[in-house]
């Protein structure tokens, strides 16, 4: 057995005890699953996380690398997943990672000062380098991997607050609303222009009605957008209604000179609920 192998061994037969050292680094954290005080569940998963560490550190110095590379994979993916499910901030990870490396060094230490006659200068040096390339590597991939599933999950919140920004609600087969609600932005205004289109196809939907009597401020960008979203519905083949007409939306539209005379236009969207039959 080589003296590469002897270490490797002697890190995963003292994986407990690395562990139960690495853990006494926790202080009281709020809300933070290295804390001192987390549920017993997250110190029973720090410990089988820490042994997968152990494991991926100590098969950086076997010379044949396939562990090496599976372990890493399955550690970024596993530590990442779990972070992210509960909102622990990298930083956090980052620091918990670096109090292990200390763990694992000073156990290098002690481990040469037992076998000093048997260990050679480039021994160690070996040994320092491939356990602090190990550790730079996972700190590398679950970095990518964490900012991976946190932009997967930005996406999709982006595009739950693009939804319920323009919901196009069906009230029949053929027949939906969309409730603008609250102020309307250039972005805003861009992404109802985007979407409300494409959603109206998707739901087979051949009259909307658009209400904005919960939008405070209509100016000459609110009112130049709702009148384009309106043409692109009509060479859809899509009629379009307004209601929530307030005096001072009218006066707008005028002043922009949009011709709101060939579309239906009510005070109310019952009023024009009623007007379409539901």
């Amino acid at each position: 057995m080589t003296q590469n192998e002897n270490l490797y061994k002697a890190l995963l037969e003292n994986k407990d005890s690395l562990a139960d050292k690495w853990l006494t680094f926790r202080e009281k954290r709020p809300n933070s699953i290295y804390s001192v005080d987390a549920d017993e569940k997250y110190e029973k998963l720090l410990r089988e996380q820490n042994a997968l560490t152990t494991e991926t550190v100590a098969s950086s110095l076997l010379e044949d690398k396939e562990e090496y590379h599976q372990k890493l994979e399955q550690w970024a993916t596993l530590v990442a997943k779990s972070r992210a499910e509960v909102g622990t901030p990298i930083y956090e990870v980052l620091e918990a990672v670096h109090q292990y490396r200390s763990v694992v060094m000073d156990f290098l230490e002690t481990y040469v000062g037992e076998k000093e006659e048997e260990v050679t200068k480039q021994h160690l040096m070996n040994w320092n380098y491939s356990i602090h390339s190990a550790f730079d590597l996972l700190i590398q991939e679950f970095s990518k991997m964490y900012y991976s599933i946190t932009r997967d999950r930005m996406k999709a919140q982006h595009e739950l607050i693009a939804e319920l920004g323009a919901p196009v609600i069906p009230i029949g087969n053929t027949v939906a609303v969309l409730p603008l609600i609250g102020d309307i932005d250039t972005e805003r205004a861009v992404r109802i222009m985007e979407t409300v289109p494409a959603r109206c196809m998707e739901k087979q939907v051949d009259k909307l009605c658009i209400d904005l009597s919960g939008v405070p401020i209509v100016d000459t960008m609110v009112a130049q957008q709702i009148y384009s979203i309106i043409q692109t519905l009509s060479l859809l083949g899509i009629q379009t209604a307004l209601s929530g007409i307030r005096p001072e939306v009218a006066m707008t539209s005028v002043q922009l000179g949009i011709d709101l005379k060939e579309i239906n236009t009510y005070n109310t969207l019952e009023q024009a609920l009623q007007k379409i039959g539901k």
